[in-house]
């Protein structure tokens, strides 16, 4: 059913588990409760999720790494009632509700404000997004999902885990980002289908030898640096990508990537609005109780494939003409000798913002030599204004890298 790492488990052996850790963790006393789960030892998670959502309760799942204070805390902002921390004798957290309501998947997101904020979605909701997903994006039949990132989160948890079982595949669980290994795992596996970050896709296609291909790897996220997606794309059969937010689950997804900014195709259970090639707008979900607003850029080709511009809090406003810090990131990692790039906002007097790129190089490329460059291949007012070079870009696991906190970061080195 589900193998981890080098240990199998069978449907037999998960369910005997759940069963006993729903018992332990003696979840009947606790009806329509909202419990934080922390646990080292995958396995002992799964099962707990498993118990947890069929006995109707909510589950704020927290990464492995995340210390007991830390646990606490998250588990507060949460709302929940006990955390699990490697233990399935529950620590009480607030008392119990009086009236409980439907069992939901609970995240905790900062935003765009930077402020916590909890978000719920039912085990129903998921259930139609995983219907959805295996119905619409059928590529996958016969691969194996391989899952190379924390199934605490979304993307492994639903996309990987339980779309992967839903297609009666066994998916393959690897406790590891060491790339080594993972090659290394693939080369084992018939058909695989790796779920993993970008950061950890573009490692891998660095470090394949000539000739070597992955059958097929998923990206999510993060846009790809487009020198990242055609390292990629060169190493991979199949190249997949999805799209999402944490308040509505997988958006769209691309079969079959020709570039990084294309999204993929609505999921059949969403109803988006847009923009248009020539006016692009934030992108819009309709939803029964309202609206969910992405705060991304973006448009439909007339083919239905959902494009990304920028997001809407990174667009820059130079002198009344907006600069999209992808395009500016790609044209300066398209010069040799620079290895990762990023476009931020800075206050202008005149032009009212103005572009700023943070960039890492080999030594030999020259401040004056990437500003030729940027000159030679973008428009006047998409030209960085100011370069800052660093050994290395603070991106995350995931690969994504916020320009809000590089602009604070910059602002206070310069002052």
């Amino acid at each position: 059913m589900i193998r981890i790492d080098d240990r199998t488990y069978s449907q037999a052996e998960v369910e005997a588990l759940t069963a006993a850790h729903a018992e332990q963790a003696r979840l009947s006393d606790r009806p329509g409760a909202r419990f934080a789960v922390c646990f080292t030892d995958t396995i002992d998670w799964l099962a707990l999720f498993f118990a947890i959502r069929a006995s109707g309760g909510s589950l704020l799942p927290l990464h492995p790494s995340t210390p007991l204070e830390a646990a606490r805390r998250l588990a507060r902002e949460a709302g929940c009632h006990a955390l699990y921390h490697n233990s399935l004798t529950a620590e009480e957290i607030a008392p119990l509700p009086a009236d409980p309501g439907p069992g939901q998947l609970l995240q905790m997101s900062s935003g765009t404000t930077g402020a916590p904020k909890r978000i719920a979605r039912s085990w129903s909701e998921i259930d139609r997004e995983i219907e959805s997903y295996v119905g619409f994006f059928t590529e996958p039949a016969g691969m194996t999902p391989v899952i190379a990132c924390p199934t605490t989160h979304s993307y492994g948890l639903i996309c990987g885990l339980l779309v992967g079982l839903r297609r009666g595949a066994e998916p393959v669980i690897l406790d590891t980002t060491n790339p080594k290994f993972l090659l290394k795992a693939l080369r084992q596996i018939e058909r695989p289908l790796l779920y993993s970050s970008p950061v950890i896709l573009h490692t891998l296609a660095r470090l394949m030898p000539e000739g070597e291909r992955i059958h097929a790897a998923m990206t999510s996220g993060t846009l790809l640096p487009e020198p990242w997606f055609e390292r990629i794309r060169g190493k991979t059969t199949h190249m997949f990508q999805q799209y999402g937010c944490s308040e509505a689950g997988c958006i769209a997804i691309n079969p079959d990537m020709a570039g990084s900014a294309e999204l993929g195709r609505v999921l059949p259970h969403h109803r988006l609005s847009t923009g248009t090639a020539d006016a692009p707008a934030e992108i819009v979900l309709s939803v029964p109780d309202g609206e969910i607003r992405t705060r991304d850029l973006g448009y439909l080709r007339d083919d239905g494939m959902l494009m990304f511009m920028s997001r809407l809090d990174d667009t820059i406003n130079v002198a009344g003409l907006n600069v999209y810090p992808q395009e500016v990131e790609d044209v300066a990692m398209a010069m040799p000798g620079v290895t990762d790039a990023v476009a931020f906002r800075r206050t202008d007097r005149f032009a009212g913002e103005r572009v700023a790129l943070l960039f890492s190089a080999a030594a030999e490329v020259t401040d004056n030599a990437l500003r030729d460059w940027c000159r030679e291949n973008l428009a006047a007012h998409q030209q960085p204004g100011e370069l800052i070079r660093a050994d290395a870009l603070p991106r995350m696991a995931n690969g994504k890298i916020s320009r809000r906190e590089v602009a604070a970061r910059y602002a206070e080195a310069a002052e």
